[in-house]
């Protein structure tokens, strides 16, 4: 496994993402693997302070193609200055959220066209697409009622459960055009059956990724 490889974690809120990120970063240290872990929006000076835009309520309302082009620049400098470096230095990326949540959030959520999202993906990644996608997904009422249980509600917390039903039509959709990449994870389960499942599919990743 000398080539480095970029793993992407993705979901809604509510599915355990933060848990089981914990849990896939034992699973590659277990292994030797050098890797960084970094997540989206954000990973970077400049990325960070977009997420704050993006993600806290001084701007409600903004326009979504404001919101999509946010996160494309966040994206773009996350790319050239630490997922790109980290892969050319023969460490994997472990990331929590990337375009997957794009097309699943402003595409889906608000509507964006996919053809716009796509061009942009082009324009700001190039060739740079992650290995693996871990999606966990349970049902928006299960997310829902377990984020409820957490902090105050971000912008994007806030929407509608119809808004949510989109998001997750959006990232099973995307997985079943690419089933080779986007793996499901049934986030519904409790959590040692989840974890039974992303180390199922971590090792299958492991043994392809060996061939």
């Amino acid at each position: 496994m000398t080539q480095a490889r970029f793993i992407t974690l993705e979901g809604s809120e509510g599915v355990g993402k933060t848990t089981n990120l914990e849990y896939i970063k034992t699973l590659l240290s277990a292994q030797g693997i050098d890797f960084i872990v970094t997540r989206e929006p954000g990973g970077t000076a400049l990325g960070e302070q977009l997420r704050e835009l993006l993600l806290g309520h001084k701007h409600d309302g903004m326009a979504d193609e404001t919101e999509l082009l946010m996160m494309f620049a966040a994206r773009a400098e996350h790319l050239d200055k630490v997922i790109k470096p980290a892969l050319a230095n023969g460490q994997w990326v472990l990331c929590d959220r990337f375009t997957d949540a794009t097309y699943a959030y402003q595409g889906g959520g608000r509507g964006i066209d996919f053809e716009r999202i796509r061009i942009l993906e082009d324009y700001v990644q190039g060739d740079c697409r992650p290995d693996l996608t871990l999606l966990l997904d349970a049902p928006i009422e299960i997310g829902r009622e377990r984020a409820n249980q957490r902090s105050a509600p971000d912008r994007f917390e806030k929407e509608q459960t119809d808004f949510f039903n989109k998001v997750r039509e959006a990232y099973l959709s995307r997985a079943k055009s690419d089933p080779q990449r986007m793996k499901i994870i049934n986030a519904a389960l409790d959590l040692d059956a989840v974890k039974s499942q992303i180390s199922d599919q971590i090792k299958l990743f492991f043994s392809h990724s060996d061939s």
